[in-house]
């Protein structure tokens, strides 16, 4: 998959011929700039990126950076550990990057357990953030000086950054407009923009860590964690299929005037549906997160079995507090809300925003035990907790 095919070979040696002695002045040949992909990084459910393999180098294409994107970017993977010499064109690239990747920023708190799961945490030079990092690895690299802090995501602090002189920088956007960025690039440091949050399901956002295992040389074990993740989801998933009783389900909270919960095509909502309950607005359509009225949301959920995360609020005190009509919701009598806002980090980060898209498998089993606790009888909830 990644050697070098017959046919190459038999090239490189008639091109040394026809130079004399060329070849052995240099320990690497080099290769055509016209030359076909070898094969390509497969992928069951991410439709937002691709990795092609050619000989001695890979080409990473990022197709969704945002939603709605109009833009894509590809990147050239050069294997500094390739036997030939690698011959891109620079402008053909969005950025060159010499892997495995010795060093990388990343920006935002769901691309760190990928370093984690593929055991390349020491490779984090710089995040924008620290005091919400949750991840015991990086905590402990943060804490004795090895990750420097980049200020505010959407400030960061360019001159740090530069200093630091990362091999990449792994990126997200909002609309593609940041100076910053824009400015790193222009330093010849490639930034990718990862988007895996804007995937449609959850799997096809777990895949992203495929895109970790091509920059740090370790695709076999992305494959290989990606798997377990995928066979514990499904498990899972056929295991809540057994059951005919489906409880309903409410979502979110108010934020001032307006209730968010996630719309019926969400990867939020997958994930219910898996769980085999009734989301009551699985139905709707939409991107992202539906925006609604207290009355609407009201009307509907009144009497819903099970109310799942109500914003940051972590006690029915607080929640109470908040608005006094919560206390009218059967959940709320019923003491049957669940909440990711009490699993915590060291430094208070909500581990569910740091490690949830990583593991659905886990987000499955909790939503599976909080709705049919009979189904899985020893399993504890990993992010969801009762409320206080």
């Amino acid at each position: 998959m990644f050697g070098i095919k017959i046919s190459t070979l038999k090239y490189l040696f008639i091109a040394c011929a026809l130079v004399l002695f060329g070849c052995k002045k240099q320990s690497k040949s080099t290769i055509p700039e016209t030359h076909k992909a070898v094969a390509a990084t497969p992928l069951k459910y991410a439709k937002g990126f691709s990795v092609t393999n050619y000989t001695g180098y890979k080409v990473l294409e990022i197709f969704s950076p945002w939603p709605e994107s109009d833009q894509s970017f590809k990147f050239a993977l050069v294997d500094k550990n390739s036997p030939v010499k690698v011959n891109v064109k620079q402008t053909e690239f969005n950025g060159i990057i010499t892997v495995p990747v010795t060093n990388i920023v990343v920006t935002s708190t769901t691309h760190l357990p990928a370093l984690d799961l593929l055991e390349a945490s020491d490779k984090l030079i710089g995040f924008p953030g620290t005091d919400y990092v949750s991840s015991e690895l990086i905590r402990a690299r943060i804490d004795s000086g090895f990750v420097k802090e980049l200020g505010k995501n959407e400030g960061i602090n360019t001159e740090v950054l530069l200093s630091l002189n990362p091999n990449v920088v792994v990126a997200f956007g909002i609309d593609g407009n940041n100076r910053t960025l824009e400015t790193v690039s222009k330093a010849n440091i490639p930034v990718i923009y990862n988007g895996d949050w804007i995937e449609e399901s959850p799997l096809a956002k777990a895949e992203w860590i495929k895109l970790f295992g091509a920059l740090f040389g370790k695709e076999a074990e992305a494959d290989t964690v990606f798997n377990t993740i995928e066979t514990n989801y499904l498990n899972a998933k056929a295991i809540a299929a057994t059951v005919t009783e489906q409880p309903t389900v409410l979502s979110g909270a108010m934020h001032k005037d307006v209730w968010y919960l996630p719309s019926g095509t969400s990867s939020e909502a997958e994930l219910l549906s898996d769980a085999n309950v009734n989301y009551l607005w699985k139905n709707s359509t939409g991107a992202g997160s539906l925006a609604l009225n207290f009355e609407s949301v009201f009307t509907k959920a009144q009497n819903a079995d099970i109310w799942l995360n109500p914003s940051y609020f972590g006690s029915y005190s607080d929640l109470k507090a908040a608005n006094a009509h919560y206390a009218k919701f059967e959940a709320f009598k019923q003491k049957h809300i669940f909440t990711i806002a009490n699993t915590q980090g060291a430094t208070g980060g909500v581990l569910y925003y740091e490690l949830g898209l990583s593991r659905p498998d886990l987000v499955l089993k909790d939503l599976i035990k909080i709705s049919h606790p009979e189904l899985l009888p020893e399993y504890q909830p990993f992010f969801f907790k009762p409320l206080k």
